[in-house]
């Protein structure tokens, strides 16, 4: 099956001021639909074709690197837009539990994901993640994901220069304020973990 670029789940001008829809049209219109194409185009007529996403990337690692760079940028890109909401909000419930047991508080959270992305060399990603039962901060380099690690994902960050330049030129710490105190999607992180599985990029 040929995997297809998801839609965005808000309209591009809803995340504005943190990211606009001029950013969103080139990170989603234009990289995500990149990493895509080069997914399909390298799974056809090969065994992998018929697998899900999640599939081609543990087979992938280590194997082939070409192909597990685009499909693993592929699922993460997708899960990145659903780590995003023009609401924001702030976590409740057993999140809200987990993260105080965790972390001491909510803005201890936002404080080190702030940290961990402004110190995060070059491009990658910083995700909240599970393990356990345990919540945690990792972080992936370049291309890399936590989707074959163990490691349940809750949400994730991207620090690639095209995610924030045209909005905040070279100043990823003012990228990270704006998303991480207005734009999180605690809703969706609170579904993956009470799911307890890792995210399914939708066929």
């Amino acid at each position: 099956m040929a995997f297809n670029l998801i839609p965005l789940p808000y309209e591009p001008a809803a995340l504005d001021p943190a990211i606009s829809a001029e950013t969103l049209g080139f990170h989603h219109g234009k990289h995500h639909q990149a990493y895509i194409d080069k997914t399909n185009a390298a799974i056809e007529g090969t065994e992998l074709a018929d697998k899900s996403l999640e599939a081609v990337i543990a087979n992938a690692r280590g194997v082939n690197q070409g192909l597990f760079n685009n499909a693993a940028q592929s699922w993460n890109h997708g899960f990145y837009w659903h780590s995003l909401s023009p609401a924001g909000g702030a976590p409740s419930g057993d999140l809200a539990a987990r993260i105080d047991e965790a972390f001491g508080s909510l803005d201890a959270l936002k404080d080190q994901l702030k940290a961990r992305g402004a110190g995060h060399f070059a491009s990658g990603w910083v995700w909240l993640a599970e393990k356990g039962g345990k919540l945690s901060i990792e972080e992936t380099h370049d291309g890399d994901t936590l989707v074959d690690s163990g490691f349940n994902p809750l949400l994730t960050i991207d620090v690639w220069e095209h995610a924030y330049y045209l909005d905040h030129q070279n100043k990823r710490p003012a990228y990270l304020d704006a998303v991480i105190d207005g734009r999180l999607n605690w809703a969706f992180a609170a579904e993956n973990l009470a799911r307890g599985t890792v995210w399914i990029y939708p066929a």
